[in-house]
């Protein structure tokens, strides 16, 4: 995780569908992650710093599902694939901090479902 970098307020880190290659910790600042609906945006959530975002596109590689923009004078650092890579193989203990994030988020989706959210295409049926 050598990348580094310096971002002003307002600047876009990604946008909703755009390539998904790489994730980033906040090394300083706040970054707002959001999506554009029929009704506009929509924020997702404010991040602050040493939390990671756009982690899902290292595992599964598809499109980012939201865009990422810094609320203020940020600083980010950029975990790309292969550093990604090379973790899991030499150690992937180091991987339980982005394990614990992913589940949270994944619990508070659940908890928003039970309230009665519903997910883009909730008629659709699941398989196993």
């Amino acid at each position: 995780m050598n990348l580094r970098k310096n971002l002003a307020e307002g600047e876009i880190i990604f946008h909703e569908g755009s390539l998904s290659d790489c994730a980033y910790i906040i090394g300083m600042g706040s970054i707002e992650i959001y999506t554009t609906t029929a009704q506009g945006k929509k924020t997702l959530g404010i991040l602050g710093e040493n939390e990671i975002f756009g982690e899902m596109g290292l595992i599964d590689g598809l499109p980012r599902s939201a865009t990422a923009r810094a609320c203020e004078t940020s600083v980010i650092f950029i975990l790309t694939a292969q550093t990604f890579e090379q973790l899991v193989h030499k150690n992937p203990k180091a991987l339980l901090p982005i394990l614990k994030i992913l589940t949270h988020r994944l619990r508070e989706t659940v908890i928003a479902l039970k309230k009665g959210y519903k997910l883009p295409g909730a008629n659709r049926r699941l398989t196993a």
